[in-house]
């Protein structure tokens, strides 16, 4: 089984980080994918991989809520990182429009040079989109080549073939486990099997029974089994499928 997306670096997990990933190994968990937020966080992922080669892959970028930080020098600072063989991915990147992040302006110039990066080097892109999906899809129309993971998924079960039409791959974390979130099921229901991940977006959407704790990768194991019941599959069966997709979508690198 495997976590597509982590925030290994947070400082949430700082304290006991070491018996974090030990929870995960002795939970099952073969390979767990830790975001970089900044230039600074995508290094200290790097660092981290570097610790446990194999259990992690890193992807490097500049999240929208900092995306002030992208100029010149960041995204050669990426560029290099990008060229490790633990870094599968540019990410997190994206938009977001809850009101909660830096100006549009900003956000579009960093997601621009990011997908442009991502295209040099030959990676996939991790995306965040957050009340922005007009926005996105419209970036995203004009980029190259593109594939890519959209992180804990949060469009309409409508909207599920606008994304895989564009080369992404869909990850639901663990609100896809919360009572009230029907409409998520649904749409993870829709899903082709060939482009469902699963993820836990540690430390952060711990899902039930644990909503409301610090979240960390071992507890994917219950998306994925919430996710296998929605599917009318095994737990083992999916849990096979999402590794298979995380291979075809993150290449050789992610072996």
């Amino acid at each position: 089984m495997i976590d597509a997306h982590a925030h290994l670096t947070d400082a949430k997990l700082a304290d006991d980080l070491d018996a974090v990933i030990a929870r995960a190994s002795a939970a099952g968990i073969t390979r767990i994918l830790t975001c970089g937020e900044d230039v600074a966080s995508s290094e200290r992922a790097l660092e981290l991989a570097r610790r446990y080669p194999r259990l992690l892959r890193v992807a490097v970028g500049i999240h929208p809520h900092r995306a002030s930080s992208c100029d010149d020098a960041a995204i050669g600072r990426l560029r290099e990182l990008a060229s490790d063989p633990l870094v599968v991915a540019i990410g997190e990147i994206g938009l977001d429009q809850s009101g909660r992040s830096e100006s549009r302006e900003a956000q579009e110039h960093a997601l621009s040079a990011q997908l442009v990066l991502a295209g040099d080097v030959g990676l996939p892109v991790v995306l965040h989109m957050r009340e922005a999906s007009e926005g996105l899809r419209a970036a995203l129309d004009g980029a190259a080549s593109l594939r890519g993971q959209l992180h804990c998924y949060s469009d309409t079960p409508e909207a599920v073939l606008s994304w895989t039409a564009r080369g992404l791959w869909l990850s639901f974390a663990g609100t896809v486990t919360f009572a009230g979130n029907g409409a998520l099921r649904e749409a993870a229901q829709l899903v082709p099997t060939d482009r469902i991940l699963a993820e836990t977006d540690a430390p952060y959407l711990a899902p039930e029974p644990r909503r409301g704790k610090r979240c960390e990768p071992a507890f994917v194991v219950d998306t994925v089994t919430r996710l296998a019941a929605v599917r009318g599959v095994t737990g083992e069966a999916l849990a096979a499928t999402i590794e298979e997709n995380a291979r075809a979508l993150f290449g050789a690198r992610w072996m």
